[in-house]
Parts: C-alpha cells; sequence; structure tokens
C-alpha cells in the first residue's frame, strides 16, 4: 500500500459505518487528508485494487464477506461548505444533506431544501443523482470536482454526468471531493419552514430511529415502489431479524441480529413476490457492496 498523509486501517469494520449494522470489513479503509493525499494515493496504488467510495452508509448493504481493496470515507476535510456569490454554495463531498441545506437557509438560498431529507453526503447525492420531493441533484449541480481512479484530478460539469433517475454516468471509482449547487434567493425563514415541512413528512411516513437503509427500489415507470409492495403482501415480512417495515414498506430493517444475507435475501423475496403479483421488475436502488460469506 502507498503511504497516504491520511489514516489507511486494514481490516477495518464497516458494519459500524453504515446505517444497518451489518456486514463484513474493508479490506483497507483510507481517510485521506484532503484531495491531493487522496490523487496521489490512487495514482501510486496498484492498478488492479478496486476501489469504492463509502458516505453516510446510509443507501448500502455492505455484504458479511466485506469489501476487497480500498473503501475511501471522506471525513471532516471534505465537509465544508462555502458560499460563492448569492445563489451559489460550493460543498464538500463529504458534507452532509442536513449541513448543505442549513447553509443555504443561512445565506438565503432556496432550492435545495430537499438536501435536507436524504441522509447522505454530496459525493452520494452527486454519483446517484439523489433526490427526494420533486427535486434532484441535476436540478442544482453546477459542476463537480473529482478524483479519477488513476488520481487524476478532472472537473465535470452537470451535462457530463449523463443524469437519468437516482443514476449519473459517473467513471467507477472515481471520488466527488466537492460539488458547486446553484438555488436561486429566497427568504431565509421560508425556506426554514420548507425544511421543517419536508423533516415532519419524514417522520411521519418512514422508520428514522430504525437500522436501516432508505428507499430499497426505485419507482418503475408509473408506479410507487411501495405500493407495489404493499399490494404483493409484503408489508411486515420478515426473513431472520430482517423485516419490510410496516411503516413504510420500501424500508427494509434489522431488527436486531440481521446478516447482510439477510437483509439482502429478504429484499429479493419483495423482488418476485412483486414480480409474480403485478409483473413490474423492482430495481434496487440500495447498493450492495461487498462478497458474500
Amino acid at each position: 500500500m502507498p503511504q497516504p498523509r491520511g489514516k489507511l486501517t486494514p481490516n477495518a469494520p464497516l458494519a459500524p459505518l453504515v446505517w444497518f449494522k451489518s456486514g463484513g470489513a474493508a479490506e483497507w479503509l483510507f481517510e485521506p487528508a484532503d484531495a491531493d493525499d487522496l490523487a496521489s494515493f490512487l495514482a501510486a496504488l496498484d492498478p488492479a485494487t478496486p476501489v469504492m467510495g463509502l458516505g453516510l452508509g446510509s443507501n448500502m448493504i455492505v455484504r458479511d464477506g466485506g469489501v476487497p481493496g480500498v473503501v475511501i470515507r471522506l471525513g471532516k476535510a471534505f465537509a465544508a461548505v462555502e458560499q460563492l456569490d448569492e445563489t451559489t454554495l460550493r460543498c464538500g463531498g463529504g458534507a452532509s444533506g442536513i449541513l448543505v441545506s442549513s447553509k443555504a437557509r443561512d445565506w438565503g438560498i432556496g432550492g435545495v431544501e430537499f438536501l435536507r431529507s436524504i441522509p447522505g453526503t454530496v459525493g452520494g447525492f452527486v454519483r446517484m443523482n439523489g433526490g427526494a420531493y420533486g427535486r434532484e441533484t441535476c436540478d442544482i449541480l453546477v459542476e463537480c470536482d473529482i478524483v479519477l481512479r488513476s488520481g487524476e484530478r478532472r472537473v465535470l460539469a452537470n451535462a457530463d454526468l449523463g443524469y437519468t433517475y437516482r443514476h449519473s454516468s459517473l467513471p467507477e471509482g472515481a471520488i466527488v471531493v466537492s460539488a458547486t449547487f446553484r438555488g436561486f434567493p429566497k427568504p431565509s425563514d421560508e425556506i426554514q419552514a420548507e425544511m421543517d415541512r419536508i423533516a415532519a413528512a419524514r417522520e411521519e411516513s418512514q422508520p428514522l430511529r430504525s437500522k436501516t437503509g432508505g428507499s430499497t427500489f426505485k419507482n418503475p415507470e408509473g408506479h410507487k415502489a411501495w405500493a407495489l409492495v404493499d399490494a404483493a403482501g409484503c408489508r411486515g415480512l420478515r426473513r431472520g431479524d430482517a423485516q419490510v417495515s410496516e411503516k413504510h414498506c420500501n424500508f427494509l430493517l434489522n431488527l436486531g441480529e440481521a446478516t447482510s444475507a439477510d437483509i439482502e435475501a429478504l429484499g429479493e423475496d419483495v423482488r418476485a413476490r412483486v414480480k409474480a403479483q403485478s409483473g413490474v421488475e423492482l430495481e434496487w436502488e440500495i447498493q450492495r457492496v461487498g462478497v458474500a460469506k
């Protein structure tokens, strides 16, 4: 392994870092000191070594056999949010949605309130075109600064990312170190009111205080995933300690000691039942990474 300035940990447990609190270890966990540290590390790393980014771990199943290669986690050095002008923010790839939306509120920048409701980081929003409540990352992104797997730094504009629903064409192994978002002028009290409305709606409809992974399946064209899951009789369905949430059945829960294999198999049970009942094939929205045990 190259010797970076940041923190490099072998055989690092990932379960404590993901919302499901399940899964194996990273062969290596790297927390870079800054973007230059990340770039030089990747440039020196054997090109055959797999690399994966990890944000808040809110939308991820880490399989029980762990993740080979290097998992990169952006820490405090990548969590800054700064105001560039009246309507524009530059946000570190490790900044949370709550931090970004709160800073935007303080500066009277509207249009990014929806990030308040997504439990993730800027890097994940950019990669997955994260969205909620009628807005998506592609609506606000101007450009992003990335480090490619080769260690090369590059700036990509919104148009370069090929955005579709919950998808981008960001290169495999690329890490988003910052992103520039643009909103519009809006009174801070109106922004706060919208953020409060979003927070209340989430609290009422989603199992926020559980070990979960957020929305499990993408909404198919013309359908709501939760409604298809419900119609297929899957609300409350269990496999071991893994359960389909009774509060919002597009969420899977770890009730205690569920393995990642239990959680993923439950998701596949749901997909099979929905296909049999409605003919619709649900696509996973949650990332499933690593190797099965």
